[in-house]
């Protein structure tokens, strides 16, 4: 995963981009992003453009980089960490095969 943070690092630094780059910037990028993931599906769900999930996913992953990258955050722990709170949260003997909030649950 480094490798990959470093690439965009440069590739953002290269171009002068990371004064842009503020957490509210970011996150207002990270939301418009998912937007353009969902129209993927706005209409028909047949016919997906496989290419073009693929980009936004990648313009979603990068800006979360880059917001990690902003407040100096370790992306795996994040996560290790969100999962351990959700495994709380959402036991499975309570949540299995529930979409259910785990406050209704």
């Amino acid at each position: 995963m480094k490798d990959i943070i470093d690439k965009l690092i440069k590739f953002r630094d290269d171009r002068n981009w990371k004064q842009f780059h503020t957490p509210e910037n970011i996150a207002k990028s990270i939301v418009l992003e998912a937007a353009e993931l969902l129209e993927n599906f706005q209409w028909n769900n047949d016919n997906v453009d496989i290419e073009n999930i693929k980009d936004e996913i990648a313009d979603i992953m990068t800006y979360c980089l880059y917001m990690c990258e902003t407040y100096d955050l370790d992306v795996k722990s994040v996560i290790e960490e969100k999962i351990e709170k959700n495994e709380k949260k959402y036991p499975v003997d309570k949540s299995y095969g529930k979409a259910d909030k785990y406050n209704k649950l």
